[in-house]
């Protein structure tokens, strides 16, 4: 095989949150959890919807294959089954996420999305997250404001979870006593000085991290020439 792009390894990554998630809702926000769900579509997760963001329900070619009326789909999201992908403006080492704004609720530094649908998201239904760009900026101690609901905050909601967060460094997961974050997989080249360098928080790295599997032959095929033959993937990572 040729060597494969950082960008590849997370599209890897992105797709194996759905590994044999059934017949739930992907909803991937951003091009590589995109092409992700795609792949996870065309391989190992064949039963996978997927939605063209608006009103219907799509093949992995882009051919609509049904209607998805708003109210069908609240009721998926209301009923746990859907899984997002979603990025995060920051993150904090429990899972909270901020798409709000950046500085104090009352005077922001600067004002960003809004939270959006990211607490019905995150007490009803799996949800995971993208980031392009892994930095203390965003992996931060304590988020300025709460949007997605973290582990410390969550309690007993019964349909709370955080598969895994992806960022072009690696793989994370809560896979902890404290439910805090932790070093899954590295992405090969990256080492875990670096991933604690650009991290605001003490993250929790086992003795042996492995790295990020790499794809097969059939699915660089898929990626390359039948779902991204533009590599838009790599402008989303740049290496």
């Amino acid at each position: 095989m040729t060597e494969v792009t950082r960008a590849e390894y997370c599209v890897i990554a992105c797709a194996e949150a759905w590994r044999d998630a059934g017949e739930i809702l992907a909803s991937p926000m951003g091009v590589i959890p995109a092409i992700g769900a795609r792949l996870a579509r065309r391989t190992f997760a064949p039963d996978l919807l997927l939605t063209d963001g608006e009103a219907f329900l799509v093949g992995p070619d882009g051919a609509v294959e049904g209607w998805l009326p708003y109210r069908q789909h609240l009721a998926l999201v209301t009923g746990g089954r859907r899984h997002v992908m979603m990025g995060a403006s920051q993150i904090d080492r429990y899972g909270n996420q901020n798409i709000s704004c950046i500085g104090d609720w009352e005077k922001p530094r600067r004002q960003l999305l809004g939270v959006r649908g990211a607490p019905v998201n995150t007490l009803n239904h799996p949800t995971s997250y993208w980031v392009p760009r892994h930095s203390r900026r965003v992996f931060v101690e304590r988020v300025d404001m709460v949007c997605g609901v973290g582990y410390d905050r969550a309690l007993d909601a019964p349909y709370h979870r955080i598969p895994r967060v992806v960022s072009d460094l690696g793989v994370f997961d809560f896979a902890t006593a404290d439910r805090s974050m932790r070093l899954a997989s590295l992405h090969p080249g990256v080492t875990v000085a670096q991933v604690r360098e650009a991290t605001g928080f003490t993250l929790t790295v086992p003795d042996e991290v492995p790295y990020t599997r790499r794809p097969t032959a059939p699915e660089l095929e898929l990626i390359r020439d039948v779902i991204d033959p533009a590599d838009t993937r790599t402008r989303e990572v740049g290496h």
